[in-house]
């Protein structure tokens, strides 16, 4: 099952490579409206997101207990980070590169390992297994908005 995770992350990685050779002369950093994240910003933001999730796959993993997930503040790194001001290129060699990690790592990672209890910032508890799924949809719903 693992696997298939890792599977379905480098089949992203796969489209959302060939999409972008596809729509090369878009601008990636129009915003509609200040308060609206630019393609460059929600970009931006799945790096922070596979940046985080690298952390929580690996470290939940060394854990003895349940692993508590902290939350980031995704608009001020999303400021901080100056994602609006980078190139869209180099956004999107950063989270290939991370996601070709996340990929790599969850190859390994033992069956019984996916269920390994989470402790969610808002208190819920899930599994690892769960954690993984959700990082996939977001990622999803995020580089559909992005390719649209």
């Amino acid at each position: 099952m693992i696997h298939f995770y890792a599977y379905q992350i480098e089949e992203l990685i796969k489209e959302t490579k060939q999409l972008y050779l596809k729509n090369i002369n878009c601008d990636y950093s129009f915003k509609s409206s200040d308060d609206k994240w630019s393609k460059n910003e929600i970009l931006g933001h799945l790096v922070d997101s596979a940046i985080n999730n690298l952390k929580r796959f690996t470290e939940s993993q060394l854990s003895d207990t349940t692993y508590l997930v902290t939350v980031y503040n995704q608009d001020e790194l999303v400021r901080i980070n100056k994602y609006q001001k980078k190139k869209f290129d180099d956004l999107l060699k950063l989270w290939y590169h991370l996601n070709k990690q996340i990929a790599f790592i969850l190859k390994d990672i033992p069956e019984e390992q996916l269920k390994t209890k989470i402790n969610l910032y808002d208190l819920s508890i899930c599994d690892l297994e769960f954690l993984i799924e959700d990082y996939i949809t977001h990622m999803k719903h995020h580089l559909k908005q992005i390719f649209e």
